[in-house]
């Protein structure tokens, strides 16, 4: 049996399977070693019943997710994976690479991150290349659920929302100037606060602020990741994957014409293509 994990900030998808069937699927807190320690990843593995009850049966884990991007923070990530599945061979990554797997397989792409966070890489078919990419969500995320959550609560805070809109923000949410500095400046993980409100930018997409919103985060992105990445590697296709890039594929297409680029490919949830990869070779 194996297990594929594909993990942002804010959630993390499993995967188990076995002779490229799947036996469960489940979603548990996300796993990012920036805010989460050996512990931390311990603690909920043992509490999670489908886990527990498939561990010594597993023998591979392939996990990719947010913030493994180092070999310190992959060793993190696989200390603690490697304490709860105690008989199987632990493979820790970036999701860059998750995404060049599911999107590209074996071949040369540019690939777009864009869910919690994001980020952007040239694969070459074998290996990611490094780049400068990746700043997180404070200095980078550009185009991101957290970006888009930031843009939102500044605009809200300084009274700048369209009456409208702003209205259905307060029904929404009943927040305040002190909790949202508050969670934003005291409490735990303030990037997990800040892309929530993704989820109802979608439910608000149609409206013309967020349009705006969403393509200036787009328009944003691909003039600080994809074109430089285009003028490096002009001939290969450029594949994004992620909750927002899905989520607003119209405005994402829009925004790349606009730009003179062309997204061959949009996938929201990669771990369907690493686990049909990964069943493939085992």
């Amino acid at each position: 049996m194996i297990a594929v994990v594909y993990s942002g900030s804010r959630h993390a998808d499993w995967k188990l399977a076995e002779k490229g069937k799947t036996i469960c699927e489940f979603k548990t807190p996300g796993i990012n070693p920036f805010f989460n320690d050996e512990n931390y990843i311990t603690q909920f593995l043992n509490k999670n019943i489908n886990l527990i009850n498939n561990a010594e049966k597993i023998k591979w884990v392939y996990f990719f997710g947010t913030g493994a991007s180092s070999n310190e923070r992959r060793k993190i990530v696989g200390n603690a994976l490697g304490r709860f599945f105690r008989f199987s061979k632990v493979i820790v990554d970036h999701d860059l690479k998750a995404a060049a797997l599911a999107a590209s397989a074996d071949e040369p792409g540019i690939l777009g991150i864009m869910g919690s966070g994001s980020n952007a890489a040239y694969f070459d078919g074998k290996k990611i290349i490094e780049n400068n990419f990746g700043l997180g969500y404070i200095l980078g995320d550009e185009g991101s659920s957290n970006w888009l959550g930031r843009r939102l609560l500044k605009l809200y805070l300084n009274d700048l929302l369209p009456d409208e809109f702003e209205f259905k923000f307060k029904k929404k949410y009943d927040l305040d100037r002190t909790q949202i500095l508050d969670k934003v400046y005291r409490q735990a993980q303030p990037s997990l606060f800040l892309s929530s409100f993704a989820d109802f930018l979608m439910e608000n997409k149609d409206d013309s602020f967020v349009k705006g919103l969403v393509t200036d985060g787009f328009d944003l992105y691909f003039k600080t990741y994809i074109i430089p990445l285009k003028q490096d590697y002009p001939n290969v296709p450029l594949h994004m994957i992620g909750t927002v890039a899905a989520g607003f594929q119209e405005y994402l297409h829009n925004a790349a014409r606009n730009n003179n680029l062309i997204v061959s490919s949009v996938i929201k949830e990669p771990i369907y293509n690493l686990l049909k990869y990964y069943s493939n070779k085992n």
